[in-house]
């Protein structure tokens, strides 16, 4: 009776401990969105697991996650705050320069990090095309937990795994890629004209067409690169056929194409 009852104490010692999350909790990179994110998702009507488009500006510390809608549209699901990023306003140009990226990015699964140093983090995809064609390198370059930068945007690790989870649907959900669009600041008339001396707004004006036409259709657009600057396209199937080509053509050592060549921005 003794040794029964033993049992049956252990027992119950251990329901508790899988009740109260001691044992077998779920992996940071698993869990589902917050109770308060489902409620703020149903108010703005839109759906865990909907397509997810990022945008991040450096001068307000801003980082935006739009979803998307059945119509193609995106609304501004919400802003998080960039804890810290590095550098000053301006390109990523050489590794080590502890230069956060400024430009047009892709993300897939492959580039998400669960076991990241900094909580949870993903690769945003730097150097991408243009980078490359301009000659610039550098490496591990992230969005991620941990309020510390050398070259990344970070942030805390709630933000980070509330974006983490929201990507993760996504791509459970269907999504294969999704943007993230980095910008030095907004890219309003007042705030280009604040910058117009600065040795960054060729760069910059060609990164606000690509702002521009967001702003303008809430979609954002399919990114290529020809005659190094980035050239943009409502839409996959109106992507003209060179720039498939190249993709198609290229054997993974983009260093040996042609600086002007056309391509696609791409993830890994």
């Amino acid at each position: 009776m003794i040794a029964r009852a033993a049992v049956r104490l252990v027992l119950c010692a251990v329901m508790v401990l899988v009740l109260s999350g001691c044992l077998f909790e779920t992996p940071k990179h698993l869990k589902p969105l917050s109770e308060e994110s489902k409620a703020l998702l149903a108010a703005k009507g839109l759906k865990d697991g909907a397509p997810m488009y990022v945008r991040v500006f450096k001068q307000e510390s801003a980082l935006e996650v739009w979803l998307g809608r059945p119509d193609g549209t995106y609304t501004l699901f919400k802003t998080y705050e960039v804890c810290r990023w590095s550098g000053k306003l301006g390109p990523k140009l050489v590794e080590g320069d502890k230069q956060a990226p400024e430009g047009f990015y892709i993300v897939t699964p492959a580039q998400m990090n669960p076991n990241s140093s900094y909580y949870l983090s993903f690769n945003i995809g730097y150097p991408n095309a243009y980078d490359k064609a301009h000659g610039r390198t550098g490496m591990h370059l992230m969005v991620h937990g941990g309020c510390s930068s050398a070259g990344c945007y970070a942030m805390t690790d709630d933000s980070v795994a509330e974006i983490f989870a929201l990507a993760r649907d996504a791509f459970v959900a269907g999504q294969q890629e999704f943007p993230v669009h980095a910008f030095p600041f907004r890219m309003t008339s007042a705030n280009m004209a604040a910058h117009a001396g600065s040795q960054w707004y060729d760069f910059w004006q060609n990164l606000k067409q690509g702002y521009d036409y967001f702003q303008t259709y809430r979609r954002p657009p399919v990114v290529g690169v020809e005659n190094m600057r980035y050239v943009f396209f409502p839409s996959r199937d109106m992507v003209p056929e060179e720039f498939t080509v190249t993709a198609a053509s290229a054997s993974g050592t983009d260093a040996e194409l042609d600086p002007a060549a056309p391509r696609l921005i791409q993830g890994w």
